[in-house]
């Protein structure tokens, strides 16, 4: 059973999902200089995702996520230290 994920309207979300999600949002910012572009999906998670939300993409991220774009990789390194 793959763990599940609850949005901000209560609608439960896979992993999948979640990972789809950080990668059109590294996409949008593919664009810009690379320090630019991760302080953007960091920013966007921070303001727009549930902490259970960002709580889950960050175990996703320890756990591997395959699949996940290397700026939300990234991003997920400066939502860390931006946390602790």
């Amino acid at each position: 059973c793959r763990a599940m994920l609850w949005s901000r309207s209560g609608i439960a979300m896979s992993e999948e999902n979640l990972i789809r999600m950080a990668n059109q949002i590294a996409a949008f910012f593919q664009p810009y200089p690379e320090e630019e572009a991760v302080a953007g999906v960091a920013d966007h998670i921070a303001r727009f995702w549930e902490p259970r939300m960002r709580a889950q993409f960050l175990a996703l991220v320890d756990g591997g996520a395959e699949g996940l774009d290397l700026l939300a990789l990234r991003a997920a390194e400066s939502l860390r230290s931006s946390a602790g």
